[in-house]
């Protein structure tokens, strides 16, 4: 397969904490520059997809919201846009509220941060929003909500997966901090949908896109793409997803596997 295109989870791949590690950004340059087209595919908002991809100096569309939007960066319009079912979002709010908690939720073009207590605004994006509570606090519909907690993820995953799973994903994701977040959209929105979408708009087929990855909610990218990356950390059923593993992102396995691409036409392998 000669590839056209790539695409990267950001968390535990492309990112170290929130941070993009020069050898990364320099390696995805070096993609560019060869003519393959770059995409970010990340479990947040497209915002924080844009601005990787900015730093880059690429503009490929942005996978965002874990599967749920495909935004086109060019034309300022989405591609693909899933929400989560109405009566949910009122159980999931509910439950979220009762519980301490962080739960992140996209809403059209902002995301609304619940904590307990109100963070410093500096440390927060322009399209961060903190609520105290999630009931009542924005009219539209979740693409993707991101929980981190213990208790909150155990009371979701005992209470809301079972009679939710067939409208409703429950994936674990791994946050910026390391921490295992459960990450929800629809069921109709995963990465590789939203990959296949992309491709659409780029006039090319998934099967000539090399995946990146390290989490769950890689996994249905890594079936749509031509082929796939594992990073080093990730867990072994990850690894046994994809079609080689690369080294750690905290061992710039990324840039490692690009270059590697780049130099012998292959991807390497490092078990």
């Amino acid at each position: 397969m000669k590839a056209k295109a790539l695409v990267f989870d950001l968390d535990g791949t492309l990112l170290v904490g929130e941070d993009l590690p020069g050898a990364n950004a320099d390696a995805l340059v070096r993609a560019s520059k060869s003519g393959l087209h770059i995409m970010i595919a990340t479990a947040r908002w497209r915002q924080m997809a844009q601005k990787i991809m900015a730093e880059v100096g690429v503009t490929g569309p942005a996978i965002a919201c874990s599967g749920a939007q495909v935004y086109d960066s060019v034309s300022q319009r989405d591609l693909f846009d899933e929400r989560l079912p109405e009566a949910f979002v009122q159980e999931l709010y509910a439950l979220c509220d009762e519980e301490r908690c962080v739960a992140t939720v996209t809403v059209s073009d902002r995301t609304l941060i619940k904590l307990d207590g109100q963070p410093d605004p500096s440390l927060l994006s322009e399209e961060m929003y903190w609520v105290p509570k999630l009931a009542g606090a924005d009219p539209s519909l979740p693409r993707v909500a991101a929980i981190q907690g213990s208790n909150a993820n155990a009371r979701i995953r005992a209470e809301l997966e079972p009679k939710w799973k067939d409208e409703v994903h429950f994936k674990d994701s791994i946050g910026p901090t390391g921490k295992i977040i459960v990450a929800i959209t629809a069921a109709a929105a995963t990465k590789g949908a939203a990959l296949g979408a992309a491709c659409t708009h780029l006039n090319i087929q998934p099967s000539a896109v090399i995946a990146f990855g390290d989490a769950d909610n890689d996994i249905d990218m890594f079936a749509a793409a031509g082929q796939s990356v594992a990073m080093g950390q990730a867990e072994a059923h990850v690894k046994a997803a994809a079609s080689v593993v690369t080294r750690r992102h905290d061992e710039d396995g990324v840039a490692y596997a690009i270059n590697y691409l780049l130099d012998n036409g292959d991807l390497p392998n490092v078990g």
